[in-house]
């Protein structure tokens, strides 16, 4: 996983495509059964405490959030009590058939290609997800936050530090991390 984070973020040149797309689905639709037992916590609290010290205790502009890499939602509903309106997006079946209804619109899509207009989120949360700058840089308005967590800090799987997830994104932001428990987490707001 660790090699794919980086593939999917642009800091490979293999980068993300068909085959590391059906590779990803494989592995989370097989692991979906069972994701509800990496739930703890210590790792809700890493995400409690992003939203708590990097947003504030609060949201502004909170209208619509895109959760990529959903998974079953374990934080579809932390995610619902800070923004009027949630998509949570994965890209395996498996992930979303075991996710429980609502608060969010579960949605199944590669978050390579999030279904939504141009410059429509004013935040897009990733928690221990895949990072697409790209699509973060279509999708974020100005203004807007990309909240990025590690739930395990540097042994989470899907691990990018703070300054390769500012290297790889194509605008400008200004913001802040830290560490909470064993994860790690930084709130970044697009200023252009």
């Amino acid at each position: 996983m660790r090699i794919m984070t980086r593939r999917v973020a642009g800091l490979d040149a293999v980068g993300w495509n068909r085959q590391a797309r059906t590779e990803v689905v494989e592995v989370f639709d097989t692991l979906a059964p069972e994701w509800h037992t990496r739930s703890s916590p210590q790792r809700t609290a890493v995400v409690l405490d992003a939203f708590e010290r990097g947003l504030g205790g609060k949201t502004d502009n909170s209208h619509l959030a895109i959760e990529v890499g959903s998974g079953i939602g374990i934080y579809s509903a932390l995610i619902a009590d800070r923004y009027d309106c949630v998509l949570s997006v994965d890209v395996s079946a498996e992930m979303v058939r075991h996710a429980p209804a609502g608060p969010s619109y579960r949605v199944l899509a590669d978050s390579g290609l999030l279904p939504i207009p141009d410059r429509s989120a004013d935040a897009v949360i990733a928690i221990n997800a895949f990072l697409f700058p790209h699509e973060v840089s279509r999708v974020l308005v100005v203004g807007g936050k990309l909240i990025w967590v590690n739930s395990s800090g540097e042994e989470t799987p899907i691990h990018l530090s703070t300054e390769d997830v500012v290297a790889v994104l194509p605008f400008p932001v200004e913001g802040r991390e830290s560490r909470a428990g064993a994860g790690t987490w930084c709130v970044l707001r697009r200023t252009g």
